[in-house]
């Protein structure tokens, strides 16, 4: 006859720990109160309770969720451990809400690989700790970049080119994509050679990088657009040592602009060699407003006229100083005139400006 053992089962069981199934009364046992209480306040392993705990303020979680909504779903452990490390680089709540607007996937990145190797380079390399956190506010994919494979050559690169410490830890700050998109071939650096800039002089710095980030597609463009315009290939070069910032506009841009000047403003093609900031001004906003208004002056009999050497130096001004030196300086009712037909020539926009669609890409780089 075999023992029936399903009998004694439970019974081997409540041996181990009866605290934990019996009850007198109903009541459970104080070791059972104890696990009661722990699991009540532990907690909550929301990631919108660890954010609004770590100092984000309700507009900020919306915000953040809003550009990562996968957040809401990210692992307690993993989102904690990244905030900490965060959080013992000084970044507050607020720069993470700018960081997460403009990079959405960072929180979702591993920016714990070679920490501390990385923040011991970081620290020599940018002196302060100040510095070093302000660099990685501007640009948090600092703690994401390989270390070794793009970090640190292409500090070393840049070193080697001739620039100094500090040139290097500005145009870091200036330029986020540095890391990541430098590169200097011979056609390139052929580029920078005929700009005529030399080591150690202020615009150097801006040269080698500007050049290093841009593609030489990109850069072939923009020198064929600037040649239609009568202008040769050793002038355009040239142009770009003294004003190295018309790299970073549009073809568009400077085509808008330079029709503008020449056709309108009856002006010729080499003022700009002397004059580049011409084609960095807002052709709605400042160029066609200022010049026109220039017109209404000289129609009217009035002075100061804007015209000769003195438009140019109304295109240079501030809006305040022009409205002062070529509005507000004639009698009240001619002032206001002038004022109003300042005001409706600003208004005026090309053709489907305002049905532009402004879509959020990130960083502007």
């Amino acid at each position: 006859m075999k023992a029936n053992l399903n009998v004694f089962i439970p019974f081997r069981f409540l041996s181990l720990n009866p605290a934990r199934f019996l009850s007198i009364g109903g009541l459970p046992y104080p070791e059972a109160q104890e696990d009661q209480t722990e699991s009540l306040s532990s907690p909550s392993t929301d990631p919108s309770d660890l954010l609004r705990r770590w100092g984000c303020t309700a507009d900020d979680i919306s915000k953040i969720f809003q550009r990562r909504p996968s957040l809401r779903r990210m692992e307690h452990k993993n989102l904690q451990s990244k905030l900490k490390i965060l959080s013992d680089l000084g970044i507050e709540s607020s720069d993470l809400t700018k960081i997460l607007n403009c990079r959405p996937r960072f929180l979702n990145c591993r920016i714990n690989r070679c920490l501390e190797e990385r923040l011991e380079f970081f620290q020599t390399l940018f002196g302060t700790k100040q510095v070093l956190l302000k660099a990685i506010v501007r640009n948090p994919s600092l703690l994401t970049y390989d270390f070794h494979k793009q970090i640190k050559p292409t500090v070393a690169f840049y070193e080697q080119l001739g620039l100094s410490r500090s040139d290097l830890i500005s145009m870091l700050l200036a330029r986020p994509t540095l890391i990541p998109r430098s590169s200097l071939d011979d056609e390139k650096m052929d580029y920078i050679r005929r700009t005529g800039v030399e080591k150690g002089t202020r615009m150097f710095k801006h040269v080698i990088t500007l050049f290093a980030i841009s593609r030489s597609e990109t850069i072939r463009q923009k020198v064929a657009n600037l040649e239609k315009y009568g202008f040769t290939e050793d002038e355009v070069f040239r142009l770009f040592g003294r004003s190295p910032f018309l790299l970073t506009l549009s073809v568009d841009k400077v085509q808008r602009n330079m029709t503008f000047i020449l056709a309108t403003m009856k002006l010729s093609a080499s003022l700009v060699l002397d004059n580049p900031c011409l084609l960095f001004l807002n052709l709605e906003t400042a160029m066609k407003p200022r010049y026109f208004v220039g017109g209404k002056i000289d129609d009217m009999g009035l002075l100061p006229r804007v015209k000769g050497p003195s438009l140019l130096r109304a295109m240079r001004m501030t809006e305040k100083r022009f409205i002062k030196a070529f509005i507000t300086c004639h009698p009240e009712d001619v002032a206001r005139e002038l004022m109003e037909y300042y005001g409706s020539v600003k208004c005026v926009r090309r053709l489907a400006e305002s049905s532009k669609k402004h879509l959020c890409k990130g960083f502007p780089f």
